[in-house]
């Protein structure tokens, strides 16, 4: 026992003292294997889930890891109710084996009594075939949707069926004028060992450039599913100047062009547009022997998709995120089907190392004048986020912040169009919506990146793998304050070095004392599981 920042309850909760000297370094330990659900000012409560030490075990880590852990920084000693969950939970990784011999998959088991067990479920029994000894034998088409009702069961199968090598492709890495690091060496390695699986990453710190080092490792044909057209094209760049790829290789699959090649980059829009009820371009996953999916920000990974890539168990599937958390709550089926997490990379060590930046985290509070707070109160619940988000008395706070951070490249980010519309003509900026032909958005970025425009106003399509290393001020408006993985976009979009070495200013608008102020406490969540604290500060203080 050791007078450390954590307390582990018999609950399987854990708090954090956040204001505890040892508190960033037993935060780090435990976020690889358990989940953040609040954080207030001082104390930081986590729970250990069935789901986070499975993602813990995939990546390397053991029972004896995590529990060593929670004793080395626990105040109290750690309940053996606790303890003895931890090991069971962990020792249920991998009792269950999905294999290949000659003849097909098989489902094999450590004791007779866990097959018979899983067998005699109902939807598992219809995706396995004849008994064998100590095995069943898997229906060909049935590998991923085995893993996903396992997993329900409580018994995450390991999947060492492998995969298939597809078409050949010579691919390699350009490193003439720039190395891997080490974090993303060892994440290709990680991945390369389990074959498909999730790499988390902050935004900054060169997922694109993981993606590639998979490529140039596996040599094959390779499929990158991403979430916009300007994203596909931003891959497009960063494989052309770090791989041995010429424009011939790389071909763009979206509603604009469709075009198959070697290495093809498709829009998740694509995949689930439907005609007559059907999915129209379902014939690309299967247009070339892909050896290599790639899906970029996992974490958005549309629900259809899921069904999609369950047919997809025998290609190596590499996830990048900057964060696991998806609003819908299906985290145990990125587990399931692209693959548990392979390596994950504290925000605050990366900053540490000078690949990302560091930033400084604000929430300005805004008074709502007399009149909107009445009509606030006789709105209902959905109207009264909206009136809160847009309030028109967070346009001086705005312009405040301008005036403070006079030069610096900024960006205003906004959820609701009408909004975006008149800050932008208020203020006189350039504004980038969804409705801004790609071409344009390209041409505001390129003139940001070079300092023409120091400020631009955006909507949440900038929130998704957009490359603008030198914004160093976020202002953000207005959101879908509920979701985290929108602040990990947000902020992310500041993270990257900057030349000159400075950090970075996040600002979030909220209106005072509404349910906008409620939702924020989720991003504060976020920021915390990150090793962020972040200011609040009234209006009148900027």
């Amino acid at each position: 026992m050791s007078l450390g920042p954590l307390i582990v309850q018999s609950d399987r909760t854990v708090l954090l003292e956040t204001d505890h000297p040892q508190a960033k370094d037993a935060r780090h330990e435990l976020a690889i294997f358990a989940e953040l659900e609040r954080a207030p000012e001082h104390i930081h409560t986590y729970r250990i889930t069935r789901l986070g030490l499975w993602n813990a075990r995939a990546a390397g880590h053991d029972a004896e890891f995590i529990i060593d852990s929670l004793k080395s920084w626990s105040k109290y000693p750690v309940p053996e109710g606790v303890e003895r969950e931890i090991r069971s939970t962990i020792d249920r990784y991998g009792k269950l084996v999905i294999d290949r011999d000659e003849t097909g998959l098989r489902l094999t088991g450590s004791t007779p009594s866990i097959l018979i067990e899983v067998a005699s479920n109902r939807k598992i029994s219809e995706l396995l075939d004849e008994r064998l000894e100590n095995a069943y034998r898997v229906k060909d088409w049935a590998r991923g949707q085995l893993k996903q009702e396992l997993l329900k069961l409580g018994w995450p199968a390991e999947d060492n069926a492998g995969f298939t090598p597809g078409t050949p492709f010579e691919i390699s890495l350009d490193q003439s004028l720039w190395r891997l690091r080490d974090y993303q060496k060892e994440a290709v390695a990680k991945f390369e060992l389990g074959g498909s699986g999730v790499v988390v990453l902050p935004c900054g710190a060169g997922k694109t450039l993981v993606g590639a080092a998979a490529m140039a490792e596996i040599k094959t044909n390779t499929l990158i599913l991403v979430t916009n057209t300007v994203s596909a094209r931003q891959w497009r760049d960063e494989l052309l100047s770090r791989t041995s790829l010429r424009e011939e290789d790389i071909a763009e699959y979206s509603g604009s062009t469709k075009d198959i090649g070697p290495v093809t980059i498709a829009t998740y829009q694509i995949l689930t547009t439907k005609r007559k009820g059907e999915f129209a371009h379902l014939e690309l996953l299967n247009a070339r022997d892909w050896g290599l999916i790639i899906y970029d920000e996992v974490h958005l990974l549309p629900a259809p998709i899921f069904k999609m890539t369950a047919d997809l168990q025998a290609r190596r599937r590499l996830g990048l995120t900057a964060t696991l958390v998806r609003e819908d709550g299906r985290e145990s089926d990125v587990f399931s089907l692209i693959g548990p997490k392979r390596f994950d990379a504290p925000w605050k060590d990366i900053e540490a190392q000078g690949y990302i930046a560091p930033a400084s985290c604000y929430e300005v509070r805004v008074s709502l004048p007399d009149e909107v707070r009445m009509d606030y109160a006789i709105a209902d619940q959905d109207a009264r986020f909206r009136i809160a988000a847009t309030a028109d008395a967070k346009m001086p706070i705005i312009k405040a912040l301008l005036r403070k951070h006079k030069g610096e490249p900024t960006l205003i980010i906004g959820q609701y169009l009408d909004q975006i519309e008149e800050v932008s003509q208020g203020l006189g900026l350039p504004k980038l919506t969804g409705e801004t032909p790609v071409d344009e958005r390209e041409q505001l970025f390129a003139k940001f990146r070079r300092g023409e425009l120091t400020a631009l106003v955006v909507s949440k399509v900038a929130n998704f793998s957009i490359d603008l290393p030198e914004a160093s001020v976020a202002i953000q408006i207005s959101g879908a304050f509920g979701s985290r993985q929108e602040e990990a976009q947000r902020l992310g979009r500041l993270l990257r070095p900057k030349a000159d070495g400075r950090s970075a200013s996040f600002y979030t608008l909220v209106a005072r004392d509404t349910v906008e102020q409620d939702f924020a406490q989720n991003r504060q969540r976020f920021l915390a599981e990150q090793g962020y604290s972040y200011e609040i500060l009234d209006a009148d203080e900027i």
